[in-house]
């Protein structure tokens, strides 16, 4: 098969008409015996066979008849990164035809062959891996093959090269997303997944997080990242899992020792540091999580999981150390906390966004579920909360999570709006912003008595 009959059937397979006609002549079987790591024409060959199985079921039998995959996948593993990234679409499109396909694509790379291309550190490759790690992932017999390639070994290790590759050299394709999505938040694989990406002590164990001596590594952080993105991105495409849910408080939790609060974050997330950076995803993993539409329904669960399992308590032990928000230190003299029962610290945001993120979790917790509201006002809650109606020079939008967060620990909550009623203002919170959520306190200038007025 000369260059010019080549390049016919190139501009022929483009189509679903012409990979239909080529289908019965014989094609494929001709163009995967013809190749050879030497051929100048390697990559038009590869090229053509990727048009040939795109959706077309007549030609992705016939690489499987043809023993397309033990055929390709040494020319694949043996060419540079612009020929192997053609190759692996070959078998992704391969494998898109059934389980058949799947289980003999996966049979001839897993694990040594996925691991030997998530060693190189190109995108170019590394996106159609992910492509067909997530088909091969998929449908009937998906979830056994998942479970392989998340054991702790050398499938894990794939996922480790892989996550490595992209955290220096980028992705272009959702793939990734797609694959990490599955593996972490809808199974149950993300914590020894983020373990795995973590610090080796020096017999070449990992170190636990638990371990309060423990550093988390850019990767780590990488990860952290895209799944956040995922869940911000894509909210309605994932289900978020109980252990994911419970692994993330864990991890968040592990950062909260590590993170040095008494010094001021210059920057928004990504901060460079991993540490503040797997912090900050994690708050916002949390937010998302517990923003899930329907309380009754979507993401009930995790957020019940969650609270029963400290979420609160850690969330009002981050405010109640931090310093006071910047329009409230500058109105008092000192810039300590004025409310009773609360840390006089001077604890400061390890990133600009920190006080924001962490109200915005709390303010989902609460919308429509009665007893995280009461189990607020319980804790001694509100009167943090209201400080938060404020704005911060280095929390943009807290005014606004902080009114919307006290609009839902009020609605529906008689017991909440009471104590509201009953407050003895200290001075430092601006209460009159509260009006905003169609209510107003007015406080008794002999008594300093506060009331809530419903002025909407």
């Amino acid at each position: 098969m000369d260059e010019e009959a080549l390049a016919s059937l190139l501009q022929a397979s483009r189509t679903p008409e012409g990979r239909c006609r080529l289908a019965g002549d014989g094609t494929l079987d001709a163009v995967l015996h013809r190749l050879s790591p030497s051929s100048p024409l390697l990559l038009h060959h590869l090229l053509l066979l990727r048009n040939l199985c795109a959706g077309e079921q007549a030609n992705q039998d016939a690489f499987l008849r043809s023993d397309g995959p033990d055929l390709i996948v040494p020319v694949v593993l043996s060419s540079p990164p612009e020929v192997a990234r053609v190759g692996l679409q070959v078998l992704c499109n391969a494998a898109l035809a059934g389980e058949e396909h799947r289980a003999k694509v996966w049979a001839r790379l897993f694990p040594l062959g996925f691991l030997e291309l998530a060693w190189i550190r190109d995108r170019g490759v590394s996106d159609p891996l992910c492509m067909l790690l997530d088909t091969c992932c998929s449908a009937e017999g998906g979830r056994r093959r998942l479970g392989e390639l998340c054991e702790d070994g050398k499938g894990l290790s794939i996922l480790v090269e892989i996550i490595t590759t992209a955290s220096t050299a980028g992705f272009q394709e959702e793939w990734l997303e797609w694959l990490l999505s599955k593996v972490c938040i809808e199974e149950p694989y993300f914590f020894i997944l983020f373990q795995k990406l973590g610090w080796l002590d020096d017999s070449n164990n990992m170190i636990d997080i638990e371990n309060g001596n423990a550093i988390f590594t850019g990767e780590q952080a990488f990860l952290m990242q895209l799944l956040s993105n995922c869940l911000r991105e894509r909210p309605n495409d994932v289900t978020v899992s109980d252990v994911f849910a419970l692994s993330v408080l864990r991890v968040l939790k592990q950062a909260s020792c590590i993170v040095d609060f008494n010094h001021r974050g210059n920057s928004a997330l990504p901060t460079g540091s991993p540490a503040t950076d797997v912090l900050g995803y994690a708050l916002n993993i949390l937010r998302d999580i517990c923003a899930r539409d329907d309380p009754l329904l979507a993401g009930r669960a995790s957020v019940d999981s969650l609270i029963a399992s400290g979420l609160l308590q850690l969330l009002l032990g981050f405010l109640s150390e931090l310093e006071l928000p910047s329009t409230i230190r500058k109105s008092t003299a000192s810039g300590r906390n004025q409310i009773p029962g609360i840390a006089d610290t001077l604890k400061v945001c390890p990133y600009k966004g920190f006080r924001r993120d962490v109200v915005s979790v709390i303010s989902n917790c609460l919308y429509q579920r009665k007893q995280v509201q009461d189990e607020f006002r319980r804790q001694n809650g509100i009167p943090l909360l209201l400080q938060q109606c404020v704005i911060d020079e280095d929390n943009s939008f807290l005014r606004e999570w902080g009114l919307m967060a006290v609009r839902n620990l009020l609605e529906g909550n008689m017991e909440n709006q009471h104590e509201i009623a009953q407050l003895e203002l200290q001075g430092t919170v601006d209460t009159p912003e509260i009006t905003e959520l169609g209510l107003r306190v007015e406080v008794d200038k002999i008594t300093q008595q506060a009331k809530l007025v419903n002025i909407s």
